[in-house]
């Protein structure tokens, strides 16, 4: 009787063991090849290069993907956090990004799409909440991943992996002294305590995600360190740049989707080099405009909103007391085309405020760029922006097609969309320009600017003192933007993808302006400065805004005073030579 009941624990225990001995092969076998417990288990199809990532992730201490938009960076970040928290119990995962909205779409892609189309990897998880300020999905063998925003308040969080989905957004510093810290303490299983397996020690990870950004900011030199490191083979890393071209092969992206984008007026060939092709794009060596020094006058975040968008309970913003509201225009008439791209009539408001007796800090508020109109069509733009923004000067690119746009503003106008008809302006700063104007009482607004070889070379050498002086601010980011719009417009979710688009576009143009001024080549003449364009590029929106702050330098030097001996002594000069003065000799 006893041996039945020791051959009973024996069959127990053996079923036991080979039941241990099977999680522990698959265990072993699936931690060596992910890819196929989310295909063969999950039911969940990858992409080739989906695989060849997932698995360096899994593989590798510290991995950087940088990917073209539209290749599904969330989908496979989440995938990853799935793949880590059921394979290696008590993991701890936190998401950051630039808003909590954006590390909450890891979790979210988790909960509506994998957890539906897979009930096994389902069963794995306890618990999913998804809020506002919270979103935590806890797994039953005790892992769970949690979102923080990458901001100074996002303390006291421990994880063995840190994900930072779009890392350029993140602030450097934030990043070393919050998230990095949220790594004190790697994962521990017990078979670690005994001395035969202490040497299987494992270190935490770090996933960064991002499309590509400018040489000048901190992910570049990063993303130089990971390069290095991938290299060594004594270390754990991994990095990958894959572009638009890989997306279109697997089929996540249209060829024609790509193909319509680049013909559109509004295309960016230096956005599309960083988001699409995974480049990243630095300095001109020697450039007259920095990116660090721009960057850093982005500090506007309200921005005027298009036109259509004030009403009479929401007007325009009135003016201050001590504003000059300029606007500024360098006019191009040619569409642009898929041989060739042309300039573009660049229009910018500029809300320059009095900080003190003789100067004014400029605010660049709004921006947006025309192609393709006649010179009444654009005409009718600058008069109706003029009067609708309530502006108070005007700077205008008169030479060449300029001048068919002067010549139409320099009378009366009837405008069908708003049923307005505008005032006449005409120059108050060229004599000649001024005669052009037949109407009287025109409102004297106008400065007329004609690229001499001195004149651009003033304008270039004022704007760089005034970006590098701080005497010029800049719209914020359009990253930024989005935050700022849903706080300011109600109802602002509820718009068209276009309004919203369309709602962005002075951040956006900002932007592109930046982009402009940093790839800008330039020579030296007879020791002026002459400004250009390198090949494919434009240089509209550096015209404008240059045009605009030397505007705003005109009006300073009327604040300025006479200096008071200065004037004396010509009032004495002059008086010694009137005829009542002088003495006839006897």
């Amino acid at each position: 009787m006893k041996s039945d009941i020791k051959n009973i624990k024996e069959i127990t225990q053996e079923k036991e063991q080979r039941l241990m001995d099977t999680i522990a092969w698959r265990a072993a076998y699936y931690r060596a090849n992910p890819c196929r417990l989310v295909e063969e288990v999950w039911g969940i199809h990858l992409k080739l290069f989906q695989k060849i990532i997932l698995h360096n992730m899994v593989y590798n201490n510290f991995t950087m993907y940088l990917a073209a938009r539209g290749q599904g960076k969330t989908f496979l970040t989440a995938l990853f956090c799935c793949v880590m928290c059921v394979l290696f119990p008590h993991s701890y995962i936190v998401v950051c990004s630039g808003t909590l909205k954006q590390a909450n779409e890891v979790l979210l892609k988790i909960q509506d799409i994998f957890m539906r189309q897979s009930p096994i990897l389902a069963s794995e998880i306890e618990s999913c909440h998804i809020g506002q300020n919270d979103a935590t999905i806890q797994f039953r063998n005790s892992s769970w991943i949690k979102t923080r925003t990458s901001n100074s308040n996002a303390r006291s969080a421990r994880a063995t992996i840190i994900v930072i989905d779009e890392f350029r957004m993140v602030d450097k510093d934030i990043l070393d002294t919050v998230l990095r810290r949220f790594l004190s303490d790697p994962r521990h299983p017990n078979y670690l305590n005994k001395k035969e397996y202490q040497h299987l020690a494992e270190r935490n990870k770090e996933i960064y995600m991002s499309s590509c950004w400018l040489k000048s900011h901190w992910s570049w030199q990063k993303a130089q360190d990971y390069t290095v490191g991938f290299l060594d083979d004594s270390k754990k890393y991994f990095i990958c740049g894959l572009p638009y071209e890989v997306s279109i092969k697997e089929g996540l992206l249209s060829k024609e989707q790509i193909e319509d984008e680049m013909e559109e007026s509004s295309f960016n060939p230096l956005t599309f080099q960083m988001e699409m092709d995974c480049l990243w794009f630095g300095d001109i060596d020697g450039s007259l405009f920095k990116y660090d020094e721009l960057t850093s006058r982005r500090k506007i975040k309200n921005a005027f909103h298009p036109l259509k968008y004030y009403t009479e309970r929401h007007p325009v913003p009135p003016l201050a007391q001590t504003e000059e509201r300029i606007l500024s225009l360098d006019v191009a008439l040619m569409a642009s085309t898929r041989k060739k791209k042309n300039d573009a009539s660049s229009l910018y408001i500029n809300s320059a405020i009095q900080t003190d007796n003789t100067s004014y800090n400029c605010h660049f508020v709004y921006a947006e760029n025309f192609e393709g109109l006649t010179t009444d069509e654009l005409g009718i733009i600058v008069m109706r922006y003029f009067y609708g923004y309530k502006c108070t000067q005007l700077v205008l690119d008169s030479n060449g097609v300029g001048l068919g746009v002067f010549d139409f503003i320099c009378k009366d106008q009837y405008d069908p969309e708003t049923g307005l008809t505008y005032k006449a302006l005409t120059c108050r700063n060229d004599p000649d320009m001024a005669m052009r104007c037949k109407v009287k009482d025109a409102n004297k607004v106008v400065w007329s600017v004609k690229a001499t070889a001195a004149f651009n070379n003033e304008i270039c050498v004022l704007l760089r003192n005034g970006i590098q002086n701080g005497k010029i601010e800049l719209l914020v980011s359009e990253q930024e933007a989005e935050d700022i719009l849903k706080e300011s417009i109600k109802g602002y979710n509820n718009l068209s993808i276009s309004e919203q688009v369309y709602l962005k576009m002075p951040y956006v143009q900002t932007s592109m302006g930046i982009f402009e001024l940093i790839k800008l080549d330039h020579e030296i003449k007879n020791g002026q400065i002459k400004v250009k364009e390198v090949s494919g590029m434009r240089k509209d929106r550096y015209s404008s805004i240059a045009y605009s702050f030397w505007c705003a330098n005109q009006l300073e030097l009327k604040l300025k005073p006479q200096n008071e001996s200065t004037t004396s002594l010509l009032s004495k000069l002059t008086s010694q030579l009137r005829p009542s003065s002088i003495i006839k000799p006897r």
